[in-house]
C-alpha cells in the first residue's frame, strides 16, 4: 500500500504522515507507513531495504556528502535493526488486534485511539533517529541548506497546483476518486450507496487546502530556521551537542502538533471528523465487506511476523 494522500476527512499531504488521518482503510495503512511497511505484495522488500530506500529520499534533499553519507549509511541499519526488534511485535499485536474488530461495529474512539497510537510509534522512531540527526545537522552546508529549501518549496508548489489552485469540482473527483480506491483496496467494491457516502463526507469536511498550505509554509520557515541556526551555532563554536538534540526535537514537536492554537484547533476538529467518518464508513460495510478486511489485515500480519523473524 502506498503512502496515503489527502482524503475526504481532512488529510493533509505534506508533511507529518501521522496527521493523514482517513478512513478505517487509511487508518490501517497508516499504521503500516508508521511501521516501514508498504501494505502491498513488496512489504518484505521494501522493509528490508528501508535504510537503501531511507537514504537516497533523504538524498534528495539534502544532497549528502562523504562524511555525511557514512554516517546515515552505518547507522540506518542499525534503526532497522532496532525497530525490528522493538516495534515489529506491537505492530503484529495490533494489527491481530483489529482483526476482530474488522467484524464488528466500531465507535469512534477506537478509531482515534488507534490514531494515537500511530502518533506514539512515530514518534518512538524519530527519537531513536534523534542521535543521527544531531550529528549531521551542524555540519550542513550552505549549499545544502539550499539544496532544502529550493526541494520543500518545489513539493509546496506541487501540493499547491494539485489542491489549491485547480477548480474545487476537479479537487473533489480527485480526492473521491483516490477515497473510493483506498476502500476498495481493504473492502473490496464499494457500492454505488457508499460511493455517495464518501462524497457527502468529503463535502462536510471541515479540511481546508488554504489552511494547510499555510501549515506546510510555518513549517518548511520553521525546518530552515532550525538548521541555519544549528550551523551558525556549530561555525561559531556555541553550540553543543545537547542544545543541537533539544533544538532538533523541539522542532519535531512543533512539527507533529502546530504551535499555532488556531491551527492546532482545526487539527482537533479533523481528526475526530475523521475517526467518526471512519467508524460510519465501516459500520455501514456488508458483511462480506468486512470478512475481506479481515482477510487483508491477516496478511499484513503474516507479513509483519515474517519480517519480525527475520
Amino acid at each position: 500500500m502506498h503512502a496515503l494522500a489527502p482524503s475526504a476527512v481532512g488529510v493533509e499531504k505534506y508533511p507529518p504522515r501521522q496527521q493523514r488521518l482517513g478512513h478505517w482503510f487509511a487508518i490501517i495503512g497508516l499504521l503500516l507507513g508508521a511501521s516501514l511497511l508498504t501494505g502491498c505484495s513488496a512489504t518484505r522488500l521494501a522493509y528490508n531495504n528501508a535504510p537503501d530506500l531511507l537514504y537516497w529520499w533523504s538524498d534528495g534533499f539534502f544532497d549528502w556528502d562523504q562524511p555525511q553519507s557514512t554516517r546515515l549509511r552505518n547507522d540506518l541499519p542499525d534503526l532497522l535493526q532496532w525497530h525490528r526488534a522493538q516495534e515489529l511485535p506491537g505492530v503484529v499485536a495490533t494489527l491481530h488486534a483489529v482483526q476482530t474488530a474488522a467484524l464488528q461495529d466500531i465507535q469512534t474512539d477506537q478509531v482515534c485511539a488507534l490514531s494515537v497510537y500511530v502518533q506514539q510509534r512515530l514518534q518512538a522512531v524519530l527519537d531513536r533517529a534523534l542521535p543521527t540527526a544531531a550529528a549531521i545537522a551542524p555540519n550542513l552546508s550552505a549549499a545544502q541548506l539550499t539544496h532544502l529549501e529550493l526541494a520543500l518549496d518545489k513539493r509546496s508548489r506541487e501540493w499547491r497546483e494539485e489542491w489549491l489552485d485547480d477548480p474545487p469540482a476537479e479537487r473533489e473527483d480527485r480526492r473521491l476518486k483516490k477515497m473510493v480506491a483506498r476502500a476498495e483496496e481493504f473492502y473490496g467494491r464499494i457500492s454505488p450507496a457508499q460511493r455517495d457516502q464518501l462524497r457527502a463526507q468529503l463535502r462536510a469536511s471541515a479540511f481546508d487546502p488554504s489552511l494547510q498550505f499555510q501549515e506546510g509554509v510555518r513549517r518548511q520557515q520553521d525546518i530552515l530556521l532550525t538548521l541555519r541556526q544549528i550551523t551558525a551555532d556549530a561555525v561559531s563554536g556555541t553550540g553543543t551537542a545537547a542544545q543541537t538534540q533539544a533544538a532538533l526535537r523541539a522542532l519535531v514537536g512543533r512539527t507533529l502538533e502546530s504551535p499555532d492554537p488556531a491551527f492546532l484547533q482545526y487539527t482537533i476538529q479533523v481528526r475526530r471528523q475523521a475517526c467518526a467518518a471512519v467508524a460510519e464508513f465501516h459500520n455501514r460495510a456488508g458483511a462480506g465487506q468486512r470478512l475481506r478486511l479481515q482477510q487483508t489485515l491477516q496478511g499484513y500480519e503474516a507479513d509483519a511476523r515474517a519480517l519480525q523473524a527475520r
